[in-house]
């Protein structure tokens, strides 16, 4: 368990261990929890105060806390994070019977502007993907990662997690492990099988060690890290979309903004994208009233029976 800080207490350790052993929360996810409960131990010690005796907490040092975070600039999202850290912490130490009141009941999130991803349009998005490039092994991945994270839809941790076996191409489909480790399986676009196809044929230059499983590898014969994942979106981006700042998440944005302007359900482009509310996918696609309006009048019973009444 490298992501849990020495400094941390029992409590605190105990805590990500539920996250990872019972959750199945990621690793870079306990890592974010880990580094958020570190700076809020170190925070409580300057009160003299301590994560070891939680029932000494309140909500003063929780809104003190914050006003710390503001202090050094951290970003308004950045500071909503942390205090969701603490409430699922302090949530876990209730339902231990190690406390009674969890300090962060009442403290609001800060108010903050929610900016869209960007969206690149369907000629943008077929451009990038469809480009050619001089052959070479190098080339032919970064055009293969960008068909699967447009044509799929997919994470970019989901796309650089994928094995080889994850990938049947008589099918067309790759087995996916999202968030909280739930399986799904994604569809390939028959230009991405093609695509993949051709970068798994020449996946040996890249020279991996016989025991490497990773389907995307980097230029030592690892898997490829998610930094330079980012940079190969980013340099065909502005090649072929010519768009600055074109993002993984852009396409998977993309994907998503697109199924839905085709006319695909929502619930259809939710279980593709692997969320487990459909709440969250209402968000990520920028959904008008009207459009969820429109959902539930084609699909409720209820709904199509009011138009039948209408009608007679």
């Amino acid at each position: 368990m490298s992501w849990i800080a020495d400094s941390l207490p029992d409590e605190a350790t105990a805590f990500l261990a539920h996250l990872d052993v019972e959750k199945g929360f990621s690793g870079a996810t306990l890592q974010a929890y880990s580094k958020d409960l570190l700076q809020w131990e170190e925070f409580l010690q300057t009160r003299n105060k301590t994560c070891a005796s939680p029932q000494d907490i309140v909500r003063a040092d929780v809104h003190a806390f914050l006003v710390q975070m503001h202090k050094l600039n951290l970003s308004k999202s950045s500071m909503a994070r942390k205090l969701s850290s603490l409430r699922t912490f302090f949530r876990f130490l209730q339902k231990q019977k190690i406390i009674q009141q969890n300090p962060c009941t009442g403290v609001r999130n800060p108010k903050q502007e929610k900016p869209q991803p960007g969206v690149l349009n369907v000629d943008q998005a077929l451009e990038m993907v469809q480009a050619q490039l001089e052959p070479s092994p190098r080339n032919t991945r970064d055009l293969a990662l960008a068909e699967v994270l447009y044509g799929s839809g997919l994470r970019v941790s989901e796309a650089l997690s994928l094995d080889l076996d994850d990938v049947d191409q008589g099918q067309s489909l790759v087995r996916v492990q999202g968030k909280g480790r739930k399986e799904r399986l994604a569809f390939l676009t028959r230009p991405g099988l093609e695509r993949l196809s051709q970068y798994i044929a020449l996946r040996h230059a890249f020279e991996p060690d016989l025991r490497e499983k990773a389907l995307f590898l980097g230029m030592r014969g690892g898997r490829l890290h998610r930094r330079e994942a980012v940079r190969i979106i980013q340099r065909l981006g502005q090649i072929f979309a010519r768009a600055q700042g074109v993002s993984p998440h852009t396409l998977r944005h993309s994907f998503a903004t697109h199924m839905l302007q085709a006319g695909a359900d929502l619930r259809i482009v939710q279980e593709l994208l692997g969320h487990s509310r459909i709440s969250t996918t209402q968000r990520y696609t920028h959904l008008n009233l009207d459009q969820v309006m429109q959902v539930y009048d084609k699909a409720h019973p209820l709904a199509r029976e009011k138009d039948k009444n209408q009608d007679g």
